[in-house]
């Protein structure tokens, strides 16, 4: 979850939004509908994965991990996505030779709370850095 000098990870790299607001052509406002199509779908992502590592789904728990994964780091959300990272990798690892049924269990708790704390500090300085007056 930390950055290899044990920092912690950016909540948002600006640096991302700024690069997406290029590729995008921000006069646009296509930026601006990205990210808060992020947060209006992070909760959602949450749910999935959610469910998937407290019923024991493998498959399921893959996909809602890179969904999350991958979303953030679209948008810059560093350290979630760094949880999700470190997340991924810890299914992988009890894959292998783990109980699914019992590993993903305690793997949502050892994880969820985290992101989903995470993921409300990430909604709200997305919402102060990109999209001021957003509902959520």
């Amino acid at each position: 979850m930390s950055t290899p000098d044990d920092a912690p990870r950016p909540l948002v790299d600006p640096s991302v939004l700024d690069r997406l607001r290029e590729e995008l052509e921000e006069e646009e406002g296509y930026s601006r509908v990205f990210v808060a199509n992020f947060i209006d779908y992070l909760p959602e992502r949450l749910d999935k994965l959610r469910l998937a590592l407290t019923t024991g789904d493998l498959e399921g728990s893959m996909d809602a991990v890179l969904s999350l994964k991958t979303a953030s780091q679209m948008v810059g959300a560093e350290r979630l996505a760094g949880m999700a990272q470190d997340l991924e990798a810890e299914i992988r690892a009890e894959a292998r030779h783990a109980d699914m049924s019992v590993a993903l269990p305690r793997l949502a708790a050892t994880f969820l709370r985290p992101i989903t704390q995470c993921s409300r500090q990430t909604i709200h300085r997305l919402q102060a850095q990109c999209c001021p007056g957003a509902k959520r």
